[in-house]
C-alpha cells in the first residue's frame, strides 16, 4: 500500500481545458457532492493545481488496488512524513478513516453526515453552458438542447455521445436503476407514481415493489431523477423529471420536443433553488414570485390568452402577478386585466436575474 500511496503522491495531475464554475474550493475542508461526471473531479483538480505538488496527494478511491484496512493504518503516517497539507479522496468510501489534516476534499454522489463544508455540484446551467461554448452565436440554444448539461459532452464526438453517456450510466447506477431511468426518460414531465414505474418495469424484468421504491428513492436523493409535487396537495401524485434532457436523448428513441423544453425549464429552475409547483394546467407556479410559468416553444398570442383566461380563478386567488411563457424565440407582452403576460424566449429567461 505504502508503495501505491507513493504513485499517487508523485503522478502528475492532468486537467486539461479546465473551464471555470460558479461553484470553486477554498480553504475549507469540503464535500463536494453530485451525479457522476457533474465536473467534481475536475473541479478538485483544479484547485490541487493551484498549489505546490509537494503539499498535497490525490486518490481515486475506486481503484481496486487499494486496500481499505491497509490504508487506514499507513495513510496518516504517509501524510505526516511527506508534510501533506491537503488529501483529496475522490469517490470517497465511507470505510475510509478521516483524520485532522490542514485540508480534506472528498467527493461522493451524495451528501454524506460529516463535520464539513457541503458543496452540491450541479450540471451545467445554460449560463455555465455558455461558458464551454467555443462561440457565442445563434447554434448556442441548438446545442443545449443538443448536449444539455453534461461538462464532458462538449469534449465528445457527435457520433459518440450516445454510447459515451449510456456507459457513464451504466457504471454509475444498478442494473435496475439503469431500468428506472429508461422508463422515466419515457414518462417525462407526466404525474408518476411509484406504482406506475412498478407496473411498467414488472413486464421487462423480475422485480418486487419495495426493491423498486428502494432504488427509486436513491435515485431521486442522488439526483438522477426529479419529483415536482402539486400546489398545496402535498400528498398527490408528484411529475416526474430528469436531471437532464441529455439522458432521454441517450436512453430512448421517441423524441417529444415539448417535454424536453419543459423539463429544460425545470432544471433551471431546480439548479437555481427556484420554490416551484405544478397545478392542472399549470407547468410552474412560483409563489415567492408570484408567477406562473408555462413551457410553451411555439406559443402563439391567440391560444396562450385562452390558456390564462382557463387560470383566472387561481390567479385571482393566489394573487399571481405574471404569467410568462417561455418560447423558443417569440417575444411580446400581452394586454391583460387580471395579471401581466409576457411571451420570452428562453435564451432571455435563463439569463435573466430572477
Amino acid at each position: 500500500m505504502n508503495t501505491l500511496l507513493d504513485e499517487y503522491y508523485r503522478y502528475d495531475l492532468h486537467n486539461p481545458g479546465f473551464i471555470e464554475r460558479k461553484h470553486s474550493i477554498d480553504e475549507k475542508t469540503t464535500l463536494i457532492y453530485g451525479i457522476a461526471q457533474s465536473g467534481k473531479t475536475s473541479l478538485i483538480k483544479s484547485y490541487l493545481l493551484s498549489h505546490k505538488k509537494s503539499t498535497y496527494l490525490y486518490l481515486d478511491c475506486r481503484d481496486s488496488r487499494i486496500d481499505i484496512n491497509e490504508l487506514n493504518k499507513m495513510l496518516p503516517e504517509f501524510c505526516k512524513e511527506h508534510k501533506i497539507s491537503i488529501l483529496a479522496l475522490d469517490n470517497y468510501n465511507e470505510d475510509i478513516q478521516l483524520f485532522d489534516l490542514d485540508q480534506l476534499l472528498l467527493t461522493s454522489e451524495t451528501e454524506l453526515e460529516l463535520p464539513y463544508h457541503m458543496m452540491h455540484l450541479e450540471l451545467l446551467d445554460y449560463e455555465e453552458f455558455l461558458a464551454f461554448e467555443s462561440k457565442f452565436d445563434g447554434t448556442a440554444l441548438n446545442h443545449f438542447f443538443q448536449l444539455g448539461g453534461f461538462p464532458a459532452m462538449h469534449r465528445i464526438a457527435s457520433e459518440d455521445r450516445v454510447l459515451y453517456l449510456q456507459g457513464i450510466l451504466n457504471r454509475a447506477l444498478e442494473p435496475i436503476e439503469f431500468s428506472i431511468l429508461a422508463q422515466a426518460s419515457k414518462m417525462v414531465t407526466q404525474k408518476v407514481s411509484a406504482f406506475n414505474l412498478y407496473e411498467r418495469l414488472k413486464g421487462e424484468r423480475k422485480i418486487s415493489k419495495d426493491k423498486l421504491y428502494l432504488h427509486l428513492q436513491s435515485m431521486l436523493d442522488r439526483g438522477y431523477l426529479k419529483q415536482l409535487g402539486k400546489f398545496n396537495h402535498p400528498s398527490a401524485v408528484k411529475k416526474l423529471y430528469l436531471c437532464d434532457i441529455a439522458i432521454k436523448h441517450a436512453l430512448v428513441i421517441q423524441k417529444h420536443f415539448g417535454r424536453i423544453f419543459e423539463n429544460l425549464i425545470f432544471s433551471e429552475l431546480d439548479k437555481h433553488h427556484v420554490e416551484c409547483y405544478y397545478d392542472e394546467g399549470i407547468d410552474f407556479y412560483l409563489p415567492q414570485r408570484g408567477q406562473i410559468i408555462m413551457a410553451s416553444p411555439f406559443a402563439n398570442e391567440h391560444a396562450l390568452f385562452k390558456k390564462v383566461e382557463a387560470l383566472e380563478g387561481f390567479i385571482v386567488s393566489n394573487r399571481v402577478r405574471e404569467v410568462i411563457a417561455v418560447t423558443m424565440n417569440i417575444e411580446s407582452t400581452l394586454s391583460h386585466p387580471i395579471s401581466r403576460i409576457e411571451m420570452i424566449p428562453f435564451e432571455r429567461w435563463a439569463l435573466s436575474d430572477e
